[in-house]
């Protein structure tokens, strides 16, 4: 077994590939929905579908969508990664904040089936238990 794989499962996800996934918007640090999707082994429709079925549970202090400014300078600070280029306009992302990304885990988790998801977020919180958003560790 390598060290990035558990029992032929899915991939571990490092601190710094948390950490790298950080932006700060609106003066906190965040995670995008599409990176925090993948890091939690669903796809971003999923999660998304989950915030706005369960609003009492993501209030704007835990959930927020960017604005057409704050997507562009998202897209800009993450040209390498090009992750939002190919993103509907339509629709713009989801950002979660700490508190966010652990409520979605745990929203998650709740879902018929989600032993494996549950597993996985389990292993996120354990990778970083200080909080990368909170300690302002990422970019």
């Amino acid at each position: 077994m390598t060290p990035d794989r558990v029992a032929g499962q899915h991939a571990l996800v490092t601190v710094e590939q948390i950490e790298s996934r950080i932006v700060t918007v609106r003066g906190q640090k965040v995670m995008l929905d599409t990176d925090l999707a993948e890091m939690y082994g669903v796809p971003t429709k999923r999660l998304n579908e989950q915030v706005k079925r369960n609003p009492s549970r993501f209030p704007p202090d835990f959930v927020f969508r960017l604005n057409r400014e704050e997507v562009e300078g998202v897209n800009r600070s993450q040209i390498a990664t090009g992750s939002q280029k190919h993103r509907d306009p339509r629709f713009p992302p989801f950002a979660f904040t700490e508190h966010g990304a652990i409520m979605a885990a745990n929203v998650l988790e709740q879902r018929p089936g989600g032993r494996s998801e549950r597993l996985r977020c389990s292993r996120l919180r354990a990778a970083a238990p200080n909080s990368c958003l909170s300690q302002g560790l990422g970019p």
